[in-house]
């Protein structure tokens, strides 16, 4: 008899019984963290012998808070969750995968997801129509026109794959449509032998803020593309016991504080604290007094922390928010009785409550929140509102050129009328949908603002392109149900889609007056987003400084119209009598947000917006969908391709070799963020993806971006490396202009090029490749190209002073060595700067079972000198061994299928 037999118990719910696994009796249940608790739930449920014994799970019942992590687990999640950018190539890999054990002699059938999946397409709406009333409907016919062939695809593989749905464009952001429907907290299934299994909800997704759903008290994370399709094909994921942050939150918000505000000084902290490869866990009191929806705010910034997951647990807090959004009452009845009988309830005013032990504490008094902004490059880089203009006179200056004109510069359109614009002016201030997109209290708050500034007769300035793209259809409907949304549109604030659209770079082209007049003459001109990424040339390729700023915020820098401005003490503008109107004069009290939100959110609006969430409307219903077990791939598509991973792949893999005269690709800094290696956003005539459509007859104005084209890879790795503001130091290395953008120099061609071209010079003559980074490689989204595009480019290691979680895990996961410079060291500090060639050896010693703590890296100067050290091999646990010994988790999921 095994734990998982032992612990198999009977819960009574709602007048129905379930079987479910019990650990509220295990010896150390009591103080451990909530977030643990969940992984002991889900190693005892999974115990198969194998790969998950009993002695995982009394490892981790022995957690000590203060060791560092060292024990490897399997977690195993409930569902998988997609949106499209991420979601495409993994069903494209599927397919592929198909097509592959096919060609192997075996059943195309075996590649089904194995775990419910779930793709909410949200991530291709873009904001070509705004300030128009029927701005919304405009750009969804634009979307379906440009995504036609990537819906039919989705559409084939709704029907040919087993678990899988798709919730159609224009419903709502992923994250919303996760916490709002799908969702469960405890779910239930129907065993063998009859009986109803309880048992928790965990989730991982494609988008890295699928921490939104801790709010909820579902532990997952964002995790690439490659680890969700081997979670979908039944893969757990390898993991290591982390430290537990707890984060303690008192006191309440004071006036003129919004939870955005909250959200920007918990990231501020957290990022100074250091919580890489750490869960975070709020606890205490105080969190009975913060609403889910700012609990779902904060969870969705966990990425921006830079921690794991940022959760809180599962109280009256979370049954209150099921019950609001439609849950049934017996699965509202079913989560409470789950939680209590598991020892997983977070009241901390109950008598039985036991305080848990964390690794590290944090504690924030909510009442000591200002008004806050983030920018102009990370989310992390939290500015006072009060210190807003002095901070950005101090740093435009640093994106200035010789070329930039400093003297207001005259536009005439005929959308906006005739203007100037210069420095610092905001040319976008969009209400998108992440970090708002759970919260009411933000989103009516800035509706209330927007009336406000409407009855006294203001409005945005003409330069400023203003959009609404709510993350939900509930909050169009609360909007309407409040008569906001006609003051929103009075100010030019009308909805132009439902989903992700300036914070992932589908802003739209500005003006064409306003783009021409930016770049002839180099203005720096921002964007103010109420989003939660703002890395360089993310928004849009015009503008050069990102501010993340609350809904209602984002509305008053839209009426400022410029980033130089102090609301203390400059107006923005008169009203009738001629009086000077300022900020506090038409910001809302907390009182009457909370009247607003109380009088019209209602149970009602979420029940009718999710009835049929997955039917779509007459655009989805009407294309047409291929069927049969392998997809029909088109040769011509410029969308969709049949992947390359798995062309003249073997049943068993070759042994892994040691690395010989690999050439250096990038030589790069430090923060170097996975939006700088993964395509995203537009992309011009001239880039190697422009030149490639072009051969192939598609016009620069269908180019669409990157991420819509994610399932085609020669887009995606003529684009790898290739983001704007990307600064290559190697070309300063043999006295070349770094150029930003995706360029190098080909040692071989003796000439400064595209990372593309270099790319495939090296390949065509068989010389592998290297990258060289600082710390931090790694952050951002957009996590499964980079991976993909990397491996794709002919780069065999990646040699860097640290890594952020999720892209070192992706880049064993393609097949990519990661390696760290020895400790404080570093390639300035090692003499190096690109121009050598690099042997790497002791990897082969993984042939023997054997993950080497080091590797021995010659670097060999043009002038024959040699400098050598030892970096450290970051493969950190035997899964991920097995995986870059197999060339890759998909190569070694499909094997282990195959068996």
């Amino acid at each position: 008899m095994s734990l998982r037999d032992d612990q198999l118990a009977t819960l009574k719910a709602a007048g129905k019984d379930f079987d479910y696994y019990n650990i509220a009796n295990l010896d150390g249940i009591d103080h451990l963290p909530y977030s643990l608790k969940v992984l002991v739930e889900n190693l005892v449920r999974n115990i198969d012998g194998a790969n998950i014994t009993d002695e995982h799970v009394k490892t981790l019942l022995n957690w000590d808070p203060n060791a560092e992590p060292s024990h490897e687990i399997q977690f195993t999640p409930s569902r998988v969750i997609m949106q499209d950018f991420t979601g495409v190539p993994c069903i494209v890999d599927l397919a592929t995968m198909r097509d592959a054990v096919k060609d192997l002699g075996g059943d195309p059938e075996v590649i089904n997801p194995q775990v419910q999946s779930d793709m909410v397409i949200d991530h291709s709406v873009q904001i070509d129509k705004y300030g128009i009333a029927n701005a919304v409907q405009e750009n969804m016919d634009i979307e379906y026109q440009r995504n036609g062939e990537r819906y039919q695809f989705l559409r084939w593989g709704q029907q040919a794959f087993k678990n899988f749905r798709v919730v159609p464009p224009g419903t709502g952001i992923i994250h919303q449509v996760n916490i709002e429907y799908l969702a469960k907290v405890v779910m239930s299934k129907t065993e063998a032998n009859g009986n109803t299994l309880a048992y928790l909800d965990s989730c991982v997704g494609t988008d890295s803020h699928t921490t939104t759903e801790n709010g909820l008290g579902v532990l997952g994370w964002g995790v690439g593309g490659i680890e969700a399709e081997a979670a979908m094909l039944g893969q757990p994921i390898s993991m290591l016991v982390p430290r537990v942050v707890g984060f303690k939150l008192t006191g309440s918000i004071p006036e003129g504080v919004t939870a955005t505000d909250v959200v920007l000084t918990i990231t501020d902290m957290l990022r100074k604290h250091g919580v890489v490869g750490k869960f975070v866990e709020f606890y205490g009191e105080g969190i009975a007094s913060v609403p889910l929806a700012n609990r779902a705010t904060i969870g969705n910034m966990g990425p921006e922390f830079g921690s794991t997951c940022g959760i809180f647990p599962i109280d009256n807090v979370t049954l209150d928010y099921l019950r609001l959004t439609g849950r049934s009452k017996e699965q509202v009845a079913l989560v409470e009785a789950y939680a209590k009988a598991n020892r997983l309830w977070g009241d901390a005013s109950d008598p039985d409550y036991v305080e848990p032990q964390y690794s590290e504490y944090e504690e924030l008094d909510l009442g000591t929140v200002v008004p806050s902004i983030a920018g102009p490059k990370r989310p992390q880089d939290r500015i006072l509102l009060s210190e807003a203009k002095e901070m950005f006179e101090k740093t435009a200056p640093a994106y200035e050129t010789e070329k930039t004109v400093k003297d207001p510069v005259a536009v005439s359109t005929d959308f906006r009328g005739d203007f100037n614009i210069e420095n610092g002016d905001v040319a976008i201030a969009s209400i998108t949908s992440c970090t708002n997109t759970s919260n009411p209290s933000v989103m009516i708050a800035a509706g209330l603002i927007a009336r406000n500034a409407h009855a006294k007769g203001l409005k945005p300035k003409p330069w400023v392109k203003t959009s609404l793209a709510p993350g939900s259809q509930v909050v169009a409907d609360y909007l309407k149900a409040a008569g906001l949304q006609d003051d929103l549109d009075a100010l030019g604030y009308q909805l132009v889609g439902f989903g992700c659209a300036t914070c992932i770079g589908n802003s739209g082209p500005l003006l064409p007056e306003i783009s021409e007049a930016i770049n002839t003459n180099d203005l720096t001109v921002t964007a103010v987003l109420s989003g939660n990424r703002n890395f360089e040339g993310r928004i849009s390729p015009d503008v050069k400084m990102n501010y993340l700023a609350s809904p209602p915020l984002v509305i008053a820098y839209a009426l400022a119209g410029t980033m130089d401005f102090d609301f203390e003490t400059q107006p923005l503008g008169a009203d009738a009598d001629g009086n000077d109107v300022y900020l506090k004069d038409i910001w809302p009290t907390n009182s009457e947000v909370a009247a607003v939100v109380d009088g019209t959110v209602s149970r009602e609006m979420f029940l009718k917006d999710y009835a049929s969430v997955f039917d779509g409307d007459h655009r989805w219903k009407d294309l047409d969908v291929p069927e049969g077990e392998l997809f029909a791939w088109n040769d011509k598509s410029t969308y969709v391709r049949k992947q390359t991973f798995f062309d003249g792949m073997k049943a068993t893999p070759d042994p892994v070799a040691d690395i010989h005269g690999a050439r250096v690709l990038a030589l790069l800094g430090d923060s170097v963020t996975t939006d700088h290696i993964s395509p995203a956003g537009a992309f011009k005539a001239s880039s190697p993806a422009g030149k490639y459509l072009t051969e192939r007859g598609v016009e620069p104005k269908n180019f669409n971006s990157y991420g819509s084209r994610r399932g085609n890879h020669e887009i995606m790795v003529r684009g790898t490396f290739g983001n704007i503001r990307l600064r290559n130091q190697l070309l300063a290395s043999v006295g070349e202009e770094v150029t930003s953008g995706g360029f190098t120099y080909d040692f071989l061609a003796k000439k400064p090029t595209t990372i593309f071209e270099a790319s495939r010079d090296y390949i065509d003559n068989k010389v592998p490749l290297v990258v060289l980074a600082g710390k931090e490689y790694g952050t951002g989204s957009s996590r499964d190209w980079a991976a993909k595009g990397t491996v794709m480019l002919g780069v065999k290691a990646v040699i860097t002073e640290s890594f952020e979680r999720i892209h070192r895990s992706n880049l064993i996961g393609m097949g990519v060595l990661p390696l760290q410079f020895p400790a404080g060291e570093s390639y300035e500090s090692l003499g190096l700067n690109g121009t050598e060639t690099y042997d790497i050896a002791g990897v082969e010693k993984l042939n023997e079972g054997v993950t080497p703590k080091t590797v021995h890296v010659t670097a060999t100067h043009e002038d024959g000198s040699k400098t050598e050290f030892d970096a450290v091999v970051r493969i950190d646990t035997p899964g991920e061994a097995d995986y870059y010994r197999n060339g890759g988790i998909l190569q070694y999921v499909l094997r282990n299928l195959m068996k």
